[in-house]
């Protein structure tokens, strides 16, 4: 009964916009998390299904059942496991149970579909059985020899339970596998909570340098923390605070040398939200997060050492991920992008095809961004050379850093009506100077 009524509560939450499933499901501290956020988000995919059974057999006015009960209830008695309560509600749900099935026959009837995820949009139908929910990827924590592991129910594992290792949608470990910080490096990670990819950049500089780790939602944090602490991090300093108001010329930082920014977005690529966020798609909600996100990326690279930036959303328009790249490159000419796994299936759209994106048809993970920007390495002096043409026709490399022709420069022009040049070096104008003796 616990897991009906929380998982009713955050579906609750999720509809009133008071946070993300995931984050809500963390911040429960329900026994089973496991359990709870794969009820909430198959209740969330089949969503629209289940309100044309529930609207179908007026089951509210039936049970006077709140609408996100009944449609977990629904799921499970109709399409997942069966109902695991007892008591009055799993009485009340088996009375109704014939009704139930009924409506969803005649809507597979009417679609012309036998099975249940073939009600699905097309999106969704691409991810089943153990993939749906979440594709889940390790992240390897301190010499853990895990190998032997492979075929395991992670969630039910002991490491897991512990903390030893964390679970993440194989999308999500992408940024800070590519960032690839240094074993005792300084790093940011800018909007971090609730720290899944902070616990996987721990890992890769081997709970050694720096992590901090920013985040404006204390309560989030504070979960963050335990999650760290857990894991075994001791590299961390969190902070409540916004990174944007983060001194990028503070002594504190100027050692950090890698960034890992995933800023807040509209969340349009997470599989089980997709009916939630669809509200987000006009141009203004869109255009305020690309804002908030290019002031973030711009604040990135003001870190005078910072080497890599990536830069990450769980999005899938083209305004919240290459548009804000594009904008961002315009304004900060010392950064460049990185190509990034040449061989991965979905690209950045054009011309940003050096970035990455996943989704649940190429990648079989939820829809994701992620670019790289890599300061450009200072210009050696032979790239400061300008290449211009003598009055005799050949080419010489002039030094920008230098002031002016020397006496013995202007001497050895070859006729007083020739411009003196500074570009001309000591060598040639030996040759030359030998080559007119011998034609005298």
């Amino acid at each position: 009964m616990a897991l009906y009524m929380k998982a009713a509560e955050i579906l609750e939450k999720v509809a009133q916009k008071k946070g993300a499933v995931k984050t809500l499901v963390y911040d429960s501290k329900f026994q089973n998390i496991k359990q709870l956020f794969a009820l909430v988000c198959e209740t969330q995919k089949y969503s629209s299904v289940l309100q044309e059974i529930i609207n179908s057999t007026k089951l509210l006015k039936e049970t006077k059942l709140r609408i996100h009960l009944a449609k977990v209830l629904v799921y499970d008695l109709l399409i997942g496991h069966g109902v695991k309560c007892g008591g009055t509600w799993k009485t009340m749900m088996l009375k109704h149970r014939s009704r139930l099935q009924a409506a969803l026959a005649r809507i597979k009837v009417k679609r012309k579909v036998s099975r249940n995820q073939d009600l699905l949009p097309s999106s969704f139908q691409q991810t089943r059985g153990n993939d749906v929910i979440p594709q889940c990827f390790l992240n390897y924590f301190f010499n853990s020899d895990l190998n032997h592991l492979a075929k395991t129910a992670f969630h039910n594992h002991f490491l897991y339970k512990a903390g030893h290792i964390i679970l993440q949608d194989k999308a999500s470990c992408l940024p800070a596998f590519l960032l690839n910080p240094q074993v005792g490096s300084h790093v940011i990670d800018a909007c971090a909570a609730p720290g899944n990819k902070t616990s996987h950049l721990a890992a890769m500089i081997k709970n050694k340098g720096k992590l901090f780790a920013f985040d404006l939602d204390a309560k989030r944090l504070s979960t963050m923390s335990t999650l760290l602490l857990r894991a075994g991090v001791t590299c961390h300093q969190l902070a409540n605070q916004d990174f944007l108001k983060v001194d990028p010329q503070s002594s504190e930082y100027k050692e950090v040398e890698y960034i890992l920014l995933d800023p807040s977005c509209s969340g349009s690529g997470m599989v089980c939200l997709r009916d939630e966020v669809s509200e987000l798609q006009d141009e203004g909600r869109l255009q305020a997060l690309a804002t908030f996100q290019l002031r973030s990326l711009n604040h990135a690279l003001q870190f005078p050492r910072v080497q890599r930036v990536v830069y990450s959303t769980c999005s899938i328009h083209s305004q919240e991920n290459e548009d804000v790249v594009s904008a961002c490159l315009q304004q900060n000419s010392a950064f460049r992008l990185v190509h990034l796994f040449p061989n991965w299936p979905e690209r950045g759209h054009e011309p940003f095809t050096e970035c990455l994106r996943a989704s649940t048809a190429k990648t079989r993970t939820h829809g994701f961004f992620v670019a790289m920007l890599e300061r450009r390495p200072p210009q050696t002096d032979e790239e400061n050379l300008l290449v211009i043409t003598l009055p005799s026709g050949g080419e010489e490399k002039q030094d920008t850093h230098q002031s002016g022709p020397s006496d013995e420069e202007l001497e050895n022009t070859e006729t007083a009506n020739e411009q003196p040049t500074n570009s001309v070096s000591k060598k040639k104008r030996r040759n030359r100077k030998k080559h007119k003796k011998q034609e005298s």
